[in-house]
Order: structure tokens, then sequence, then C-alpha cells
């Protein structure tokens, strides 16, 4: 007959086994969290997000940085605008010829015309020396002959013949229009 482990024999080899096993694995500590591939795909996710919001922000700091000395830049060139001598401070009265001529540039040449030739004769060369000869020629075009030429010889410093009275210079511009 064939002898069969007792019931006790067993559970003892199972214990003993048991036994052993625990004593392994106290000695050698198996890491705390054991990842699956879902932890660490989102783990990794994570990082990247914190990557690319801090390649963003770099980025913010660096505009930020631009518009900074943009600012400052604008702001010493205000400050030291060069006049046309070099060394002498510029006229504010020649700084609203220059921001005059802008104006009447952007108008439309027959509006712009119209209230050119009310101006001043000094004013109205001041301000056409200014602009660029294309929107100079355009204004011109468009006033009365009278004032047109009027204009013309103030530009060349030519002595004029007659100068009209600004009741001349309205009714011509209205009968322009």
């Amino acid at each position: 007959m064939k002898m069969r482990p007792s019931l006790l024999m067993l559970t003892a080899a199972a214990a003993g086994a048991a036994v052993l096993a625990n004593g392994v694995s106290a000695a050698n500590p198996a890491p705390a969290t054991s990842e699956t591939r879902l932890g660490a795909s989102i783990r990794q996710d994570v990082a990247r997000r914190d990557q690319d919001a801090a390649r963003r922000n770099r980025a913010l700091e660096l505009r930020e940085q631009a518009a900074r000395a943009a600012e400052q830049r604008l702001r010493t060139n205000e400050n030291a605008k060069p006049s046309r001598s070099g060394s002498e401070v510029r006229d504010p009265t020649e700084e609203r010829y220059d921001e005059l001529a802008r104006i009447y540039q952007t108008m439309r040449p027959k509006p712009a015309a119209a209230v050119f030739e009310q101006l001043d004769m000094d004013v109205q060369v001041a301000v056409a020396r200014r602009m660029r000869d294309r929107s100079t020629a355009l204004i011109l075009a468009n006033m009365s002959a009278e004032g047109a030429a009027a204009l013309t010889m103030a530009m060349a410093r030519l002595p004029q013949t007659k100068r009209p009275n600004s009741a001349t210079r309205a009714g011509a511009s209205r009968a322009a229009s």
C-alpha cells in the first residue's frame, strides 16, 4: 500500500513555505506602488502637459520682455527726437505743421483743398512743404485756380501779382464743389 501524506503534514509544509516567502519578501521590499500601463500613460501625459505649459509661459515672458523693451525704446525716442540741425531744440510750431501735413495727406483731396484754401498763406506754405509731393499735387489740383496759383507762387518765393481775399477763396471753393 501506498503511503499518503497526512493532512497535518501538508498543512505544516504549506505553513513553512509561507514563512519562507514572508521572510524573503521582508528582506527584499518591492516598490510600494506597482505601476500599471494606464498609470504610466497618465503620468507621461501630465509630464508632457507640464512641459508644454512651461514652454508657453517662457514664450509669454519673452513676449512681455520684448514689449517692455519696445515701449522703452519708444519712450527714449520720444524724449530724444533729433532736430533737423542736430543740436537745436525743435520748435513746437514745426511739430504742429508736421502734424497738419499728415492730417491733410490722409484727407481726400477735394475736401482737403476746400479747407486748405481757407488757411493763411504762411500756414499753407509751411504745411505744403512738409507734405509728400503727390498729396500736395492732388490738393493743388482740387483748389481754385487763384488759390493754387497763389500757393505755388508763395512756395516758389516769387512776388504775387494779386493775392485773393478770403471771400474770393470761399466763393471759388464752393463753385469747385
